[in-house]
């Protein structure tokens, strides 16, 4: 097994004891049988199918069209390896992220993920089965491992899976830090660099009007420094009150999973294509 693969393992293992013993790992608030079903079968079909499936692809079909450039860039700086990874894996997500809530048909495969009423670790693969195919951000991942930076990728994603898992928890390590007066300018300057719990709970938040809520913004996964510099930022060092959607009917574990597969319910249900458009409304209006 990889080492990457350990590392993550670990930092979910963390997290995951941290909110056992702290939040009810498995028993969310509001949470119903659907919830565990979506990111347990979300979860193993990215983990197993996939994300391998896109690495591989991507590095087949690098060789048949440019045999050339394999391991073409091994031997650049480590920082302009690390500056490739973020440009074309993490702020190539920002903008997947920030497109799937503009868009119709990418919120509704998208839309499985805000489906929770709670922040937790169980969240961080929960998407439509189909989603994870469309993002480029994995896509440029076996590219650029292809181009030989797979060193780099195993640093890279276990820092990068380490924000991300410690942004979804609902156990807010940087929630203390900001008690900290001498460590206020520290924090300034780390929740416009990384996703913390407060700016990317903030994007969970169920309702506008409680202040933190920025449902239309904070869409950073490890750099929140995207948000900043394209003009999505919200950061109020709050959490808000309640997660999920707002004034959205439920969605059926089938439509959460396989849309569109699984299409709305024309009885009044779901009603993907209307709640959709009028979230992408809200995002552009």
């Amino acid at each position: 097994m990889r080492p990457e693969v350990y590392a993550i393992a670990a930092i979910f293992a963390l997290f995951g004891a941290l909110e056992l013993f702290r939040t009810k790992l498995f028993a969310k608030p509001e949470q119903n049988f659907d919830d565990a079903m979506v990111e347990i079968i979300g979860s193993a079909v990215l983990l197993v199918a996939t994300q391998p499936l896109i690495i591989i692809s991507a590095q087949f079909l690098m060789g048949a069209v440019a045999p050339q450039w394999a391991g073409g860039l091994a031997n650049i700086p480590l920082i302009a390896a690390i500056g490739l990874f973020l440009i074309f894996d993490d702020m190539t997500q920002y903008w997947m992220h920030r497109l799937s809530h503009q868009i119709p048909f990418l919120y509704n495969l998208h839309r499985a993920h805000h489906n929770a009423k709670y922040m937790s670790i169980r969240l961080v693969y929960r998407n439509n089965i189909f989603y994870y195919l469309l993002m480029p951000s994995i896509w440029c991942s076996g590219i650029l491992i292809y181009l030989g930076l797979g060193w780099v990728y195993v640093g890279y994603i276990i820092v990068k899976m380490a924000v991300i898992v410690g942004a979804h928890s609902d156990v807010a390590w940087d929630a203390p830090l900001y008690k900290i007066k001498w460590l206020s300018p520290v924090m300034w300057l780390v929740e416009r660099t990384i996703s913390t719990p407060a700016t990317h709970h903030a994007h969970h938040g169920r309702h506008v009007e409680d202040g933190v809520t920025n449902y239309k913004g904070n869409y950073g996964n490890l750099l929140f420094f995207w948000d900043v510099l394209f003009g999505t930022a919200k950061i109020t060092r709050r959490y808000p009150d309640s997660y999920g959607v707002e004034n959205l009917a439920p969605a059926t574990l089938g439509q959460q999973l396989a849309w569109p597969i699984f299409p709305e319910n024309k009885t009044g249900g779901y009603g993907v294509k209307e709640l959709a458009a009028k979230e992408t409304a809200t995002t552009t209006g």
